[in-house]
C-alpha cells in the first residue's frame, strides 16, 4: 500500500472528524491511525486508546469502499464512545451518528472479498459432512483444549486424515 493511499485515509478521518466537530460544537481529538490490522476484518476502533486500525490488504484492494463506507464507520464508533460512553457497538447511538453525520446506514460487517487475507483452514468432518476449521481452532483442538461439535448432527468434529 502506498504512502499516498495512506494519506488519502489520513485526510478522510480527520474530514469526517472535522465534520462532527461542527456538528456538535464540540472539538474531537484526532485518532492515532494505523494500517495494521489483519485478517478478515476491515478496520477496528480502539474507544479507550483513540485509535482507529485499518487493514492494509483490504484497503489496497477496496479503496473507494474504505473511504465511503469503513472510515465513516470507524469514526462513528470513536465518537459514540466519546459522546456516550460505553454502549452497544453498533447500538441505537452509532445508528444516529452514521445518519446524521454521513447520511450512511450502519452495517455491521463489511462485504469484500476476503479470499486474500483468509488464514489457512483444516478439513474436519462429522456425520453430516465436511466443515473447515480456522488454523485457530485446529491448534486448540491438537492442543487438547477444544472440541468442537456440528451444530447440525451433534457430533464431535474430527480432523481428516
Amino acid at each position: 500500500m502506498s504512502s499516498h493511499t495512506q494519506q488519502l485515509i489520513i485526510n478522510k478521518v480527520e474530514h469526517c472528524i472535522d465534520h462532527a466537530s461542527s456538528y456538535f460544537g464540540k472539538n474531537f481529538p484526532l485518532p492515532q491511525i494505523n494500517f495494521n490490522q489483519r485478517g478478515k476484518i476491515a478496520g477496528s476502533a480502539r474507544l479507550q486508546l483513540n485509535e482507529l486500525r485499518f487493514n492494509p490488504i483490504l484497503l489496497s484492494e477496496n479503496f473507494d469502499a474504505f473511504l465511503n463506507e469503513v472510515v465513516p464507520h470507524e469514526v462513528c464508533h470513536l465518537l459514540a464512545y466519546q459522546l456516550f460512553g460505553k454502549v452497544r457497538p453498533h447500538g441505537r447511538e452509532w445508528q444516529n451518528l452514521m445518519l446524521k453525520l454521513f447520511d450512511l446506514r450502519g452495517q455491521t460487517y463489511h462485504r469484500m472479498d476476503v479470499s486474500s487475507v483468509t488464514g489457512r483452514h483444516f478439513n474436519y468432518h462429522c456425520q453430516c459432512g465436511k466443515v473447515k476449521l480456522s488454523i485457530r481452532r485446529h491448534n486448540k483442538v491438537i492442543r487438547g483444549q477444544q472440541q468442537y461439535i456440528c451444530r447440525k448432527c451433534a457430533t464431535e468434529l474430527t480432523l481428516d486424515n
